[in-house]
């Protein structure tokens, strides 16, 4: 058995382990992510040494420590500073008004984190394409308990049963159709999957790359779009400015945030250049500080039963 890997530091900014970490979990019950009643986070990955499960936790003077278990414990303890955000750099945001200038001010903590991952986020999000939340964490689910692995090392307290650790690039493209059918994943949306399977190694060179060459990469892949590859940014590449355009919410949300009407796409874009090269970094903060959008009235997204189908 592999021996526990640890890896203990002082972050150069202050940093909230709750809402930085917080945005890889896949919904709830996500089997790759786990909350512990102590407050430490726990979360697996797929290193390029093996399958690692890390525990993350934040000692009240902030120093923050990471331990891990299995083949790739070492690369992940390794990796966990960045994971938290620590070459995240705010310096050059400007809140330029005095709702930002607040919620800058009361949630100086929250980080953009970089897992340096790209499958790992690249696969849920295309899960998430044209679907109910709700829906694309039920397949998640699925086919973590289906086709994913136990997670190496302990189980985490308040748990019953390990983890799971995503399955590799191999497994996922040799889910035969059925199983995407009963996971309520439609033929497009797996195809997809499949194929960014196919081409996860290119995809995964990514990482090193500049925001927009990283981007224009994943891209390439047929499924993948500008909303796609601004979810793989925020959580594999730390990018401040990743801004999903095409969402189903963000742009009437950003609209009635900030000026107090819907909004497009395209009137998003353009509201947002006063912080460009910052915008997901907006996005977090007035999530962080609860700041209403749109009031809750309208069309909604239809629920499809693609198993029915």
């Amino acid at each position: 058995m592999i021996a526990e890997q640890t890896h203990s530091w002082s972050p150069r900014h202050p940093t909230d382990l709750a809402r930085t970490v917080g945005v890889l979990r896949r919904g709830p019950g996500d089997p790759t992510f786990h909350r512990g009643v102590d407050g430490a986070f726990w979360r697996t990955t797929r290193t390029a040494s093996g399958a690692a499960t890390v525990r993350y936790s934040q000692a009240a003077a902030g120093e923050l420590r990471a331990q891990a278990w299995g083949e790739g414990a070492a690369e992940a303890v390794a990796e966990a500073p960045a994971v938290l955000g620590e070459d995240d750099d705010p310096s050059g945001f400007a809140p330029l008004i005095p709702l930002l200038d607040e919620a800058h001010r009361r949630f100086p903590g929250i980080r953009m984190l970089r897992t340096g991952r790209v499958i790992e986020a690249l696969v849920p999000a295309i899960l998430e394409q044209k679907v109910i939340t709700l829906q694309a964490h039920d397949s998640w689910r699925f086919l973590l308990h289906r086709f994913g692995e136990p997670a190496p090392g302990p189980v985490p307290p308040g748990l019953t049963r390990p983890l799971r650790v995503a399955p590799t690039a191999d497994v996922w493209r040799r889910i035969p159709s059925w199983e995407w059918h009963r996971a309520g994943v439609d033929p497009q949306r797996s195809r997809t999957i499949v194929i960014v399977a196919r081409h996860a190694s290119r995809l995964e060179e990514a990482a090193a790359m500049s925001p927009t060459d990283a981007a224009a990469r994943l891209m390439l892949m047929p499924g993948v779009g500008v909303w796609t590859a601004a979810e793989v940014a925020q959580r594999a590449f730390g990018d401040p400015d990743a801004l999903a355009v095409g969402d189903y919410h963000l742009s009437n949300y950003l609209g009635h945030a900030l000026w107090g009407r819907d909004m497009t796409d395209d009137e998003m874009v353009e509201a947002m250049r006063p912080w460009a090269g910052q915008r997901q970094r907006v996005v977090r903060l007035l999530g962080a500080a609860g700041v209403a959008g749109k009031p809750k009235r309208g069309p909604r997204m239809p629920f499809v039963d693609h198993r029915a189908i």
